[in-house]
């Protein structure tokens, strides 16, 4: 499976993206998918996860009541909406899939395909 991110560019703090995740190669409802996010000199954090049917989202502490992932399976897509952006979410974000199709993980080695990534920046 093969995945594309896309949506990323500059925003104001407050403002809103939506990122979305294009899987071409692969069945992706047959997976669990997440996105990920690796800020400057930081390692690769966990953002968001949901299962192949779309139940049990689970984030990050800090993008809690913020963001919101989502899947539409008829269309092998992903999507993360990023609403009250703050400078703190700049960062490199990549849509990650490959677990088990009921399984909601953290754990970004569970994961067997990834996306190029996309950034988003968040200016003060």
């Amino acid at each position: 499976v093969q995945l594309q991110a896309s949506g990323g560019g500059l925003v104001q703090a407050g403002g809103s993206l939506r990122l979305s995740c294009a899987a071409s190669g692969g069945t992706l409802s047959r997976y669990g998918v997440g996105w990920f996010r690796q800020a400057p000199g930081k390692e690769r954090e966990f953002v968001a996860a949901i299962t192949w049917s779309g139940d049990g989202p689970y984030y990050e502490d800090s993008v809690k009541g913020r963001f919101t992932i989502s899947r539409d399976n008829a269309k092998n897509m992903v999507y993360v909406q990023m609403n009250s952006l703050k400078p703190e979410d700049t960062a490199v974000y990549y849509c990650a899939a490959g677990t088990a199709a009921w399984v909601v993980t953290t754990d970004s080695s569970e994961y067997r395909f990834w996306g190029q990534g996309t950034l988003v920046t968040v200016s003060s």
